[in-house]
Protein backbone atom coordinates (compact mmCIF):
# COMPACT_ATOMS: atom_id res chain seq x y z
CA UNK A 1 0.00 0.00 0.00
CA UNK A 2 1.35 3.00 -1.32
CA UNK A 3 2.18 5.89 1.84
CA UNK A 4 0.49 8.98 1.56
CA UNK A 5 1.65 12.88 2.83
CA UNK A 6 -0.20 16.17 3.31
CA UNK A 7 0.06 16.62 -0.32
CA UNK A 8 -1.22 13.21 -2.03
CA UNK A 9 0.72 9.70 -2.19
CA UNK A 10 4.52 9.44 -1.64
CA UNK A 11 6.80 8.50 -3.75
CA UNK A 12 8.61 5.28 -3.42
CA UNK A 13 12.57 4.45 -3.50
CA UNK A 14 12.16 3.53 -7.03
CA UNK A 15 9.89 5.97 -8.17
CA UNK A 16 12.35 8.52 -7.29
CA UNK A 17 15.22 6.97 -8.77
CA UNK A 18 13.70 6.89 -12.14
CA UNK A 19 12.43 10.27 -11.32
CA UNK A 20 16.05 11.72 -10.70
CA UNK A 21 16.69 10.15 -14.23
CA UNK A 22 14.26 11.04 -16.55
CA UNK A 23 14.91 14.35 -14.75
CA UNK A 24 18.91 14.59 -15.38
CA UNK A 25 17.98 13.87 -18.74
CA UNK A 26 15.23 16.70 -19.12
CA UNK A 27 18.25 18.86 -17.52
CA UNK A 28 20.57 17.98 -20.46
CA UNK A 29 18.31 18.55 -22.75
CA UNK A 30 17.21 21.81 -22.07
CA UNK A 31 20.73 23.21 -21.74
CA UNK A 32 21.58 21.96 -24.96
CA UNK A 33 18.08 23.78 -26.82
CA UNK A 34 19.13 27.24 -24.27
CA UNK A 35 22.86 26.59 -26.12
CA UNK A 36 22.05 26.40 -29.45
CA UNK A 37 19.18 28.95 -29.35
CA UNK A 38 22.07 31.56 -28.12
CA UNK A 39 24.11 30.22 -31.00
CA UNK A 40 21.28 30.17 -33.46
CA UNK A 41 21.75 33.07 -36.79
CA UNK A 42 18.59 34.05 -36.70
CA UNK A 43 19.12 35.45 -32.48
CA UNK A 44 22.35 36.67 -33.44
CA UNK A 45 21.41 38.65 -35.72
CA UNK A 46 18.79 39.63 -34.26
CA UNK A 47 20.90 40.89 -31.53
CA UNK A 48 23.25 43.21 -33.74
CA UNK A 49 20.52 44.26 -36.43
CA UNK A 50 18.77 47.93 -35.95
CA UNK A 51 15.15 46.87 -35.99
CA UNK A 52 11.83 48.50 -37.14
CA UNK A 53 8.46 47.60 -37.56
CA UNK A 54 7.34 44.53 -36.44
CA UNK A 55 10.27 42.68 -36.10
CA UNK A 56 11.11 45.43 -33.15
CA UNK A 57 7.93 44.96 -31.63
CA UNK A 58 8.09 41.36 -31.86
CA UNK A 59 11.40 40.97 -30.99
CA UNK A 60 11.67 43.06 -28.07
CA UNK A 61 9.08 41.11 -26.82
CA UNK A 62 10.74 38.19 -27.39
CA UNK A 63 13.86 38.73 -26.29
CA UNK A 64 13.92 39.16 -22.62
CA UNK A 65 12.33 35.30 -22.78
CA UNK A 66 16.02 34.20 -22.85
CA UNK A 67 17.44 35.80 -19.79
CA UNK A 68 14.44 34.50 -18.33
CA UNK A 69 15.17 30.73 -19.73
CA UNK A 70 18.41 30.93 -18.53
CA UNK A 71 17.32 32.09 -15.13
CA UNK A 72 14.67 29.24 -14.86
CA UNK A 73 16.51 26.27 -15.70
CA UNK A 74 19.22 27.55 -12.96
CA UNK A 75 16.22 26.89 -10.40
CA UNK A 76 15.65 23.94 -12.28
CA UNK A 77 19.42 22.84 -11.56
CA UNK A 78 19.50 24.17 -8.29
CA UNK A 79 16.16 22.49 -7.49
CA UNK A 80 17.43 18.88 -9.28
CA UNK A 81 20.60 19.11 -6.66
CA UNK A 82 18.49 19.69 -4.20
CA UNK A 83 16.87 16.34 -4.91
CA UNK A 84 19.93 14.57 -5.48
CA UNK A 85 21.42 15.74 -2.42
CA UNK A 86 18.33 14.70 -0.19
CA UNK A 87 18.58 11.07 -2.23
CA UNK A 88 22.40 10.62 -1.42
CA UNK A 89 21.78 10.45 2.34
CA UNK A 90 21.41 6.98 2.42
CA UNK A 91 20.62 4.10 0.57
CA UNK A 92 17.12 3.79 2.04
CA UNK A 93 15.30 7.40 2.35
CA UNK A 94 13.26 7.38 5.07
CA UNK A 95 9.55 8.54 5.38
CA UNK A 96 10.34 11.97 5.90
CA UNK A 97 12.88 12.12 2.91
CA UNK A 98 10.50 10.39 0.61
CA UNK A 99 7.69 13.26 1.70
CA UNK A 100 10.33 15.68 1.23
CA UNK A 101 11.27 14.06 -2.48
CA UNK A 102 7.93 13.70 -3.44
CA UNK A 103 7.45 17.75 -2.97
CA UNK A 104 10.95 18.54 -4.43
CA UNK A 105 10.04 15.93 -7.83
CA UNK A 106 6.02 15.98 -8.63
CA UNK A 107 4.45 19.01 -6.26
CA UNK A 108 5.66 22.51 -6.23
CA UNK A 109 7.95 22.53 -4.19
CA UNK A 110 10.01 24.71 -6.57
CA UNK A 111 10.10 28.99 -5.33
CA UNK A 112 10.89 31.05 -8.60
CA UNK A 113 11.18 35.00 -7.86
CA UNK A 114 9.11 37.32 -9.40
CA UNK A 115 12.16 38.00 -11.99
CA UNK A 116 11.77 34.66 -13.42
CA UNK A 117 7.71 34.44 -13.68
CA UNK A 118 6.78 33.97 -17.20
CA UNK A 119 4.49 37.09 -16.49
CA UNK A 120 6.82 39.39 -14.84
CA UNK A 121 5.86 38.62 -11.52
CA UNK A 122 2.02 40.22 -12.38
CA UNK A 123 -0.52 38.41 -10.57
CA UNK A 124 -3.95 38.35 -11.47
CA UNK A 125 -5.03 41.14 -8.67
CA UNK A 126 -2.85 43.38 -10.76
CA UNK A 127 -0.32 43.91 -7.88
CA UNK A 128 3.16 42.79 -7.72
CA UNK A 129 4.39 39.12 -6.59
CA UNK A 130 7.58 38.75 -5.03
CA UNK A 131 7.59 34.62 -5.83
CA UNK A 132 5.55 32.14 -6.16
CA UNK A 133 5.52 28.45 -6.03
CA UNK A 134 5.39 26.29 -8.89
CA UNK A 135 6.78 22.19 -9.96
CA UNK A 136 9.15 21.35 -12.15
CA UNK A 137 6.89 20.36 -14.81
CA UNK A 138 5.31 23.55 -15.07
CA UNK A 139 8.92 25.34 -14.68
CA UNK A 140 9.81 23.02 -18.16
CA UNK A 141 6.51 24.08 -19.75
CA UNK A 142 7.48 28.12 -18.89
CA UNK A 143 10.41 27.65 -20.49
CA UNK A 144 9.12 26.05 -23.55
CA UNK A 145 6.67 28.81 -23.81
CA UNK A 146 9.72 30.90 -23.95
CA UNK A 147 11.76 29.47 -26.10
CA UNK A 148 8.63 28.59 -28.94
CA UNK A 149 8.26 32.32 -29.15
CA UNK A 150 12.01 33.16 -29.39
CA UNK A 151 12.30 30.69 -31.87
CA UNK A 152 9.38 31.82 -33.75
CA UNK A 153 11.08 35.18 -34.46
CA UNK A 154 14.39 33.75 -34.94
CA UNK A 155 13.90 31.28 -37.41
CA UNK A 156 11.59 33.35 -39.68
CA UNK A 157 13.81 36.72 -39.41
CA UNK A 158 16.55 34.31 -40.46
CA UNK A 159 14.96 32.81 -43.55
CA UNK A 160 14.00 36.00 -44.43
CA UNK A 161 17.41 37.25 -44.08
CA UNK A 162 18.47 34.27 -45.95
CA UNK A 163 16.17 34.26 -48.95
CA UNK A 164 16.11 37.87 -49.86
CA UNK A 165 19.16 40.20 -48.88
CA UNK A 166 21.80 38.05 -51.50
CA UNK A 167 19.38 38.06 -53.91
CA UNK A 168 18.62 41.35 -54.17
CA UNK A 169 22.44 42.42 -54.34
CA UNK A 170 22.96 40.45 -57.12
CA UNK A 171 19.90 41.75 -58.90
CA UNK A 172 21.28 45.20 -58.18
CA UNK A 173 24.35 43.88 -60.14
CA UNK A 174 22.64 42.82 -62.58
CA UNK A 175 20.52 46.56 -62.56
CA UNK A 176 23.94 47.92 -63.01
CA UNK A 177 24.49 46.36 -65.75
CA UNK A 178 21.55 47.04 -67.46
CA UNK A 179 22.05 50.73 -66.89
CA UNK A 180 25.19 50.66 -68.67
CA UNK A 181 23.33 48.95 -71.48
CA UNK A 182 21.12 51.72 -71.24
CA UNK A 183 23.88 54.48 -71.73
CA UNK A 184 25.47 52.88 -74.23
CA UNK A 185 22.42 52.99 -76.71
CA UNK A 186 21.23 56.48 -75.28
CA UNK A 187 18.74 56.29 -72.58
CA UNK A 188 19.20 58.04 -69.93
CA UNK A 189 16.62 59.18 -67.18
CA UNK A 190 14.33 62.21 -68.01
CA UNK A 191 14.79 61.51 -71.48
CA UNK A 192 13.32 57.66 -72.25
CA UNK A 193 10.47 55.66 -70.11
CA UNK A 194 13.17 52.99 -70.06
CA UNK A 195 16.02 55.18 -68.41
CA UNK A 196 13.00 56.54 -66.07
CA UNK A 197 11.85 52.45 -64.69
CA UNK A 198 15.33 51.84 -64.08
CA UNK A 199 16.37 54.78 -61.95
CA UNK A 200 13.01 54.21 -59.71
CA UNK A 201 13.71 50.70 -59.47
CA UNK A 202 17.58 51.29 -58.37
CA UNK A 203 15.68 53.38 -55.67
CA UNK A 204 12.98 50.53 -54.82
CA UNK A 205 15.55 48.10 -54.91
CA UNK A 206 17.66 50.17 -52.40
CA UNK A 207 14.43 50.33 -50.12
CA UNK A 208 13.41 47.02 -50.33
CA UNK A 209 16.98 46.11 -48.88
CA UNK A 210 17.12 48.13 -46.14
CA UNK A 211 13.36 47.33 -45.18
CA UNK A 212 14.28 43.73 -45.33
CA UNK A 213 16.98 43.93 -43.15
CA UNK A 214 15.54 46.66 -40.46
CA UNK A 215 12.12 44.58 -40.50
CA UNK A 216 12.78 40.95 -41.68
CA UNK A 217 9.23 39.39 -40.23
CA UNK A 218 7.32 42.11 -42.64
CA UNK A 219 8.44 39.77 -45.23
CA UNK A 220 7.29 36.72 -43.65
CA UNK A 221 3.84 35.29 -44.13
CA UNK A 222 3.52 32.66 -41.57
CA UNK A 223 1.47 28.99 -42.42
CA UNK A 224 -2.76 28.94 -40.94
CA UNK A 225 -2.44 25.91 -38.64
CA UNK A 226 -3.57 22.76 -39.75
CA UNK A 227 -1.76 23.31 -43.24
CA UNK A 228 1.57 21.61 -42.78
CA UNK A 229 1.72 18.35 -44.26
CA UNK A 230 0.76 15.10 -42.29
CA UNK A 231 2.95 13.92 -39.79
CA UNK A 232 5.63 15.87 -40.49
CA UNK A 233 6.45 16.35 -37.44
CA UNK A 234 7.52 20.23 -35.80
CA UNK A 235 8.58 22.59 -38.16
CA UNK A 236 11.12 25.48 -36.79
CA UNK A 237 9.84 27.82 -39.87
CA UNK A 238 6.46 27.13 -40.41
CA UNK A 239 5.11 29.78 -43.49
CA UNK A 240 7.17 31.45 -46.27
CA UNK A 241 8.83 34.18 -47.68
CA UNK A 242 7.02 36.68 -49.19
CA UNK A 243 8.90 37.82 -52.12
CA UNK A 244 6.56 39.61 -54.14
CA UNK A 245 8.20 42.80 -54.48
CA UNK A 246 11.70 41.23 -55.44
CA UNK A 247 9.85 39.54 -58.12
CA UNK A 248 7.73 42.05 -59.53
CA UNK A 249 11.47 43.68 -59.80
CA UNK A 250 13.27 41.23 -61.14
CA UNK A 251 10.68 40.85 -64.12
CA UNK A 252 10.51 44.53 -64.66
CA UNK A 253 14.05 43.89 -65.25
CA UNK A 254 13.89 41.38 -67.80
CA UNK A 255 11.68 43.41 -69.77
CA UNK A 256 13.90 46.50 -69.66
CA UNK A 257 16.51 44.26 -70.69
CA UNK A 258 14.73 42.79 -73.31
CA UNK A 259 13.93 46.24 -74.72
CA UNK A 260 17.21 47.41 -75.03
CA UNK A 261 18.80 44.50 -76.08
CA UNK A 262 16.35 45.55 -79.28
CA UNK A 263 17.95 49.10 -79.29
CA UNK A 264 21.52 47.28 -79.33
CA UNK A 265 20.38 45.30 -82.52
CA UNK A 266 18.84 48.59 -83.32
CA UNK A 267 22.34 50.25 -83.47
CA UNK A 268 24.07 47.60 -84.79
CA UNK A 269 21.76 47.58 -87.75
CA UNK A 270 21.23 50.60 -88.14
CA UNK A 271 23.64 51.12 -90.98
CA UNK A 272 22.20 47.96 -93.12
CA UNK A 273 18.83 49.04 -92.46
CA UNK A 274 19.10 52.94 -93.42
CA UNK A 275 20.77 51.73 -96.61
CA UNK A 276 17.89 48.97 -97.54
CA UNK A 277 15.41 52.01 -96.97
CA UNK A 278 17.91 54.09 -99.18
CA UNK A 279 17.87 51.25 -101.90
CA UNK A 280 14.22 50.62 -101.75
CA UNK A 281 13.62 54.17 -102.50
CA UNK A 282 16.69 54.30 -105.39
CA UNK A 283 14.51 51.71 -106.79
CA UNK A 284 11.09 53.55 -106.39
CA UNK A 285 12.75 56.58 -108.30
CA UNK A 286 14.35 54.27 -110.77
CA UNK A 287 10.90 52.46 -111.89
CA UNK A 288 8.84 55.87 -111.78
CA UNK A 289 11.52 57.22 -114.28
CA UNK A 290 11.26 53.93 -116.21
CA UNK A 291 7.43 54.61 -116.25
CA UNK A 292 7.69 58.03 -117.38
CA UNK A 293 10.03 56.89 -120.13
CA UNK A 294 7.36 54.47 -121.05
CA UNK A 295 4.59 56.89 -120.79
CA UNK A 296 6.13 59.12 -123.37
CA UNK A 297 6.85 55.87 -125.68
CA UNK A 298 2.91 55.50 -125.30
CA UNK A 299 1.94 58.29 -126.20
CA UNK A 300 4.08 58.37 -129.20
CA UNK A 301 3.03 54.74 -130.36
CA UNK A 302 -0.37 54.11 -129.36
CA UNK A 303 -3.39 56.11 -130.95
CA UNK A 304 -6.57 56.65 -128.82
CA UNK A 305 -5.34 56.12 -125.16
CA UNK A 306 -5.66 57.28 -122.26
CA UNK A 307 -2.33 57.02 -120.62
CA UNK A 308 -2.37 57.65 -116.55
CA UNK A 309 0.09 60.55 -115.15
CA UNK A 310 3.23 58.90 -113.40
CA UNK A 311 3.30 60.52 -110.09
CA UNK A 312 6.92 61.93 -108.60
CA UNK A 313 9.48 60.55 -106.27
CA UNK A 314 9.09 60.38 -102.32
CA UNK A 315 10.53 63.26 -101.42
CA UNK A 316 9.12 63.36 -97.71
CA UNK A 317 10.48 60.22 -97.40
CA UNK A 318 13.90 61.32 -98.84
CA UNK A 319 13.77 63.93 -95.52
CA UNK A 320 12.28 61.95 -93.22
CA UNK A 321 15.40 59.35 -94.26
CA UNK A 322 18.03 62.19 -94.01
CA UNK A 323 16.63 62.66 -90.24
CA UNK A 324 16.85 59.06 -89.41
CA UNK A 325 20.46 59.32 -90.29
CA UNK A 326 20.77 62.08 -87.85
CA UNK A 327 19.50 60.20 -85.22
CA UNK A 328 21.61 57.29 -86.03
CA UNK A 329 25.16 59.91 -85.64
CA UNK A 330 23.56 61.26 -82.44
CA UNK A 331 23.03 58.10 -81.42
CA UNK A 332 19.10 58.50 -80.49
CA UNK A 333 18.25 54.70 -80.81
CA UNK A 334 15.23 54.85 -78.86
CA UNK A 335 13.62 57.32 -81.08
CA UNK A 336 15.81 55.88 -84.34
CA UNK A 337 13.67 52.39 -83.95
CA UNK A 338 10.15 53.44 -84.39
CA UNK A 339 11.33 55.95 -87.29
CA UNK A 340 12.95 53.32 -89.20
CA UNK A 341 10.06 50.74 -88.77
CA UNK A 342 7.91 53.42 -90.19
CA UNK A 343 10.57 54.10 -93.26
CA UNK A 344 11.10 50.58 -93.92
CA UNK A 345 6.99 50.13 -93.96
CA UNK A 346 6.92 52.94 -96.44
CA UNK A 347 9.59 52.22 -98.20
CA UNK A 348 8.14 48.76 -99.30
CA UNK A 349 4.79 50.82 -99.77
CA UNK A 350 6.21 53.38 -102.06
CA UNK A 351 8.16 50.66 -104.69
CA UNK A 352 4.79 48.80 -104.75
CA UNK A 353 3.30 52.22 -105.88
CA UNK A 354 5.94 52.87 -108.31
CA UNK A 355 5.55 49.24 -109.77
CA UNK A 356 2.04 49.75 -110.35
CA UNK A 357 2.22 52.92 -112.12
CA UNK A 358 4.83 51.56 -114.60
CA UNK A 359 2.30 48.57 -114.75
CA UNK A 360 -0.53 50.99 -115.78
CA UNK A 361 1.26 53.38 -118.10
CA UNK A 362 2.96 49.97 -120.17
CA UNK A 363 -0.58 48.16 -120.21
CA UNK A 364 -1.22 49.26 -123.75
CA UNK A 365 2.38 48.18 -125.00
CA UNK A 366 1.76 44.95 -123.35
CA UNK A 367 -1.79 44.52 -124.87
CA UNK A 368 0.23 45.71 -128.18
CA UNK A 369 3.01 42.58 -127.68
CA UNK A 370 0.17 40.12 -126.92
CA UNK A 371 -1.77 41.03 -129.84
CA UNK A 372 1.56 40.47 -131.59
CA UNK A 373 2.34 36.84 -130.44
CA UNK A 374 -1.73 35.95 -130.69
CA UNK A 375 -1.08 36.77 -134.55
CA UNK A 376 2.15 34.86 -135.08
CA UNK A 377 0.30 31.56 -133.24
CA UNK A 378 -2.37 32.02 -135.47
CA UNK A 379 -0.16 32.32 -138.59
CA UNK A 380 1.56 29.08 -137.07
CA UNK A 381 -1.99 27.43 -136.82
CA UNK A 382 -2.28 28.08 -140.16
CA UNK A 383 0.72 26.64 -141.54
CA UNK A 384 0.18 23.48 -139.73
CA UNK A 385 -3.36 23.47 -141.61
CA UNK A 386 -1.91 23.48 -145.01
CA UNK A 387 -4.31 26.76 -145.27
CA UNK A 388 -1.33 29.21 -144.77
CA UNK A 389 -0.80 30.68 -148.88
CA UNK A 390 -4.83 31.11 -149.14
CA UNK A 391 -5.05 34.71 -150.73
CA UNK A 392 -7.64 36.03 -147.74
CA UNK A 393 -5.44 34.89 -144.76
CA UNK A 394 -2.93 36.53 -146.31
CA UNK A 395 -4.62 39.83 -146.92
CA UNK A 396 -5.99 39.62 -143.48
CA UNK A 397 -2.71 38.70 -141.89
CA UNK A 398 -0.72 41.95 -143.58
CA UNK A 399 -3.97 43.91 -142.73
CA UNK A 400 -3.28 42.99 -138.69
CA UNK A 401 0.33 43.44 -139.29
CA UNK A 402 0.61 46.90 -140.81
CA UNK A 403 -1.36 47.94 -138.00
CA UNK A 404 0.10 46.42 -135.08
CA UNK A 405 3.19 47.22 -136.15
CA UNK A 406 2.97 50.87 -137.47
CA UNK A 407 3.20 53.70 -134.85
CA UNK A 408 0.65 55.03 -133.33
CA UNK A 409 -1.16 52.04 -133.39
CA UNK A 410 -5.18 51.92 -132.83
CA UNK A 411 -5.32 48.93 -130.73
CA UNK A 412 -8.91 48.49 -130.90
CA UNK A 413 -8.77 47.80 -134.70
CA UNK A 414 -5.72 45.81 -134.87
CA UNK A 415 -7.42 43.70 -132.28
CA UNK A 416 -10.65 43.16 -134.50
CA UNK A 417 -7.72 43.00 -137.37
CA UNK A 418 -6.66 40.11 -135.36
CA UNK A 419 -9.54 38.76 -134.63
CA UNK A 420 -10.77 38.36 -138.51
CA UNK A 421 -7.65 36.95 -139.33
CA UNK A 422 -8.17 34.13 -136.45
CA UNK A 423 -11.99 33.86 -137.71
CA UNK A 424 -10.82 32.82 -141.66
CA UNK A 425 -9.21 29.70 -140.30
CA UNK A 426 -12.42 28.54 -138.92
CA UNK A 427 -13.67 26.55 -141.92
CA UNK A 428 -11.20 23.67 -141.17
CA UNK A 429 -12.43 23.09 -137.55
CA UNK A 430 -11.77 19.53 -138.16
CA UNK A 431 -7.94 20.06 -138.30
CA UNK A 432 -8.15 23.18 -135.90
CA UNK A 433 -9.49 21.20 -133.46
CA UNK A 434 -6.42 18.40 -134.36
CA UNK A 435 -3.71 20.60 -134.15
CA UNK A 436 -5.28 22.33 -130.49
CA UNK A 437 -5.29 19.04 -129.35
CA UNK A 438 -1.41 18.78 -129.93
CA UNK A 439 -0.36 22.13 -128.90
CA UNK A 440 -3.06 23.30 -126.64
CA UNK A 441 -4.81 26.24 -126.83
CA UNK A 442 -3.67 29.35 -127.90
CA UNK A 443 -6.44 31.43 -127.45
CA UNK A 444 -7.29 30.55 -123.95
CA UNK A 445 -8.61 33.83 -122.66
CA UNK A 446 -10.44 36.65 -123.72
CA UNK A 447 -8.63 39.92 -125.18
CA UNK A 448 -9.10 43.72 -124.55
CA UNK A 449 -8.12 46.46 -124.57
Amino acid sequence: MALTGPGGSVMTREEVDRALTRLGAEREAVQASLLALQDHPGCRLLDGAQLTGRTLERWSAAEPGIGRMWSMFDTYTEALAAARAVRSRRNRPNQAELQELTELLRGSGVTVSAGRASNGGMSLTGGARLSEQVSLTQLVERMNEWYGRIIEVASAADAVWSALPARIDLLLAELGRVQALARSVGVHPGEHPAGDALAEMDRELSSLRAEVVSDPLAFWTPRPSGFGPPDSGPEPVAGRVDTGRYDRSARALDDLRLELQDLLRLRDDADERLEGVGDLLARADATLAEARRARGEVLAKIAATEVPAVPGPASALRERLGQADQLRRHGQWHRLGPLLDTLEGAAQRELLRARESLTAVTAPLALRAELRGRLDAYKAMGARLGVAEDPELIERYDQARRMLWSAPCDLRAAEHAVRRYQQALRPNQGQQAEAERRSGPVDGHPYGV
